[in-house]
C-alpha cells in the first residue's frame, strides 16, 4: 500500500501560557491546518492511501492547563465510527478541528490520522474528573476515506504534559483499512512502555501502527530514526512515524518504517515540512515476529529465518548456526583486557570498556547483564570507541527499567567523552554484539554516520543471549546496542 508521513513545522503561539479567546486559538490552529490540506492532497496525488501527522501539530505546545483550553475540540469518546463530522457538523460544539480533518479525508478520499487536543466534561460523580470539571486529553483521531470518525486515542504515557489528563484506563485503538487491515495507534512516549502499545500489538496481532509524536532527539539511543526503526524490526510491524520539525529543540525524525527498509527524514539543518510517501508491503497477521520467535527466549532458543515476501525487500534475517555464542574471555585475554571506566550515558551511569586496535574481543558486566564484542575495523582511525552496559532503573524524564548493552563512538579521544551526542563517525567496522539479556523485549539499533539507519545482518536468540551482528556497516558506525525494556520492573 502507498503511506504518506508528513514531518510539519507547526506555527507555534507566541505566547502559550497566555489565555485567549476559542476565535484566536481557531484562527492559529486553522493556519497549521492550512498547511495540512496541502499536503494531504499532494500526497493523495501521489496515490496515498493513508497519512499520518504528527503530535502537537495543530495546538504546538508549552501550554498550561487553562491555557490550552480554547484550543481543544469536543470529542465525544464513544462515537466511532457512527460520526462523520464533515457531513454532520451540526451534532457537537466545538469540532471545528476535527470537522476540518474529516473534510480532507472526504475531499482526497484517504485515511488521514492527526493529533488535537480534545475536552470532555465530568461530574462530581467521578472519582477521577479534574476540579475544573473536564478531562483533557492529547488525543489521535482516525478519518475514514469518507470522512467518518473510525478511532480516537488518548495518550497514556505523558511527557510532562501539565495540559493534559491521562486517562482513566490505557485505549486500545485501532481501525480497519481495505488495503492493509488493521492499524494501531499510540503517541510519541507510549513507545517505550507496555501500556498500550506492546499490548496493543499483541492482543490484536497488529502489524501496521500509526504513530503521532513530538520527539526530542537524544543520542546516542534514542534518536527518532533510531528507535523507530529498531521498535519496527523487533515487533516486526509497519510503523508510520510523523514527527515535529523544530530543530532548534532537537525536534526532527519522521518515517515510513517496514521490519527490513526504511524511508526517513532526519534533518537539524534546514526549515519547514516534509512529506515522505511510499509504498509498502502489507505485513500479513502470519508473518512471524522477531518477537514470537523469542517466546520461549528461556528454552533454548529455535534457529529460524524469515524473507520479506516482497521483491523489493530481498533482506534477510536469519539466525544462523555459525554465529558463534560467546565463551569468557580466556584466562589469557583476561590479563590484557583493556581497563573499564565510567561514564554517563543518556543520564545513565554506564560501565565502559574501550575498543582499541583494528580488532578484538571485549566484554563488559554490570548487575545481571553481561555484553560481549567481537570487531574488526577496515582502517584504523582516531576515533574511540567504546562498548558500555547498563541494567538498571532509569530516572530522568520518565522512570522505566533499560537493560543496554551498547558500541558508541565517543565524543572525543578521552574516556570522559563516552556517552556523549555525536552525530559523525568514519570508522567502518564488522561486529558481533551479544548480551545475556533478561528481557525478550530487545531493540536493535544501528545508526550510522549523519543519524542514518542500517540494518543488521543477522540478530536473534542463541542459547540464551541476544545478538547483532553486521559486517561493515554503510558508513560511519555511530551505535550498534540492544536496548531491552524490562517492563516488569519499572
Amino acid at each position: 500500500y502507498v503511506a504518506a508521513v508528513y514531518e510539519h513545522e507547526s506555527i507555534l503561539s507566541p505566547a502559550p501560557a497566555a489565555r485567549v479567546e476559542r476565535r484566536s486559538a481557531l484562527e492559529l490552529m486553522g493556519r497549521n491546518l492550512d498547511i495540512y490540506e496541502q499536503q494531504v492532497l499532494a500526497a493523495a496525488r501521489q496515490g496515498a492511501q493513508i497519512i499520518v501527522f504528527p503530535e502537537d501539530g495543530i495546538h504546538g505546545f508549552n501550554f498550561t492547563r487553562s491555557s490550552i483550553y480554547p484550543y481543544l475540540d469536543f470529542l465525544p469518546h464513544s462515537h466511532s465510527g457512527k460520526w462523520n463530522p464533515c457531513r454532520e457538523p451540526y451534532l457537537f460544539n466545538d469540532t471545528e478541528v476535527i470537522q476540518r480533518l474529516s473534510c480532507m479525508a472526504l475531499k482526497n478520499k484517504i485515511f488521514l490520522v492527526a493529533n488535537l487536543g480534545t475536552k470532555q466534561p465530568c461530574g462530581r460523580s467521578d472519582p477521577q474528573c479534574p476540579p475544573d470539571g473536564r478531562f483533557q486529553f492529547n488525543t489521535n483521531v482516525a478519518l475514514a476515506a469518507d470522512g467518518a470518525l473510525l478511532a480516537t486515542y488518548r495518550k497514556h504515557n505523558l511527557y510532562f504534559e501539565d495540559a493534559f489528563d491521562t486517562p482513566p484506563e490505557p485505549d486500545y485503538a485501532f481501525f480497519d483499512t481495505p488495503f492493509a487491515g488493521k492499524f494501531g495507534m499510540f503517541t510519541c512516549f507510549d513507545i517505550l512502555f507496555f501500556e498500550p502499545a506492546v499490548n496493543l500489538i499483541r492482543q490484536y496481532n497488529l502489524k501496521q501502527i500509526v504513530y503521532p509524536t513530538a520527539w526530542m532527539n537524544q543520542l546516542p539511543l534514542l534518536s527518532a530514526v533510531e528507535f523507530q526503526q529498531a521498535f519496527a524490526t523487533a515487533f516486526n510491524v509497519n510503523i508510520l512515524a510523523a514527527n515535529i520539525h523544530h530543530p532548534t529543540l532537537g525536534m526532527t525524525g519522521s518515517g515510513i518504517y517496514t521490519p527490513v527498509k526504511s524511508f526517513i527524514y532526519h534533518n537539524m539543518e534546514s526549515y519547514g515540512g516534509k512529506l515522505i510517501v511510499a509504498e509498502i508491503p502489507v505485513i500479513t497477521a502470519d508473518y512471524k515476529t522477531n518477537l514470537e520467535s523469542n517466546e520461549g527466549f528461556r528454552e533454548n532458543l529455535h534457529d529460524s529465518c524469515r524473507t520479506s515476501t516482497s521483491a523489493s525487500l530481498d533482506d534477510e534475517v536469519c539466525f544462523k548456526e555459525q554465529e558463534e555464542t560467546p565463551g569468557r574471555v580466556s584466562e589469557k585475554g583476561k590479563e590484557q583486557s583493556p581497563p573499564s571506566f565510567y561514564a554517563e550515558m543518556m543520564y545513565d551511569n554506564f560501565t565502559f570498556v574501550p575498543v582499541w586496535g583494528e580488532k578484538g574481543e571485549v566484554q563488559v558486566c554490570a548487575n545481571t547483564l553481561c555484553c560481549y564484542l567481537n570487531y574488526r575495523r577496515a582502517v584504523l582511525t582516531d576515533e574511540l570507541y567504546a562498548l558500555g552496559v547498563f541494567d538498571g532503573l532509569h530516572t530522568v524524564h520518565g522512570t522505566y527499567y533499560v537493560q543496554a548493552c551498547a558500541l558508541v563512538k565517543c565524543g572525543g579521544l578521552s574516556f570522559s567523552t563516552c556517552g556523549q551526542e555525536v552525530t559523525d563517525a568514519t570508522a567502518l567496522i564488522d561486529f558481533q554484539l551479544w548480551g545475556n539479556m533478561s528481557t525478550p523485549y530487545i531493540f536493535p539499533l544501528l545508526l550510522t554516520s549523519g543519524v542514518t539507519l542500517d540494518f543488521a545482518d543477522h540478530m536473534g536468540w542463541k542459547n540464551n543471549y541476544y545478538f547483532l551482528s553486521k559486517n561493515r556497516t554503510s558508513s560511519g558506525l555511530l551505535t550498534a546496542a540492544l536496548y531491552g525494556r524490562w517492563y516488569e520492573k519499572d
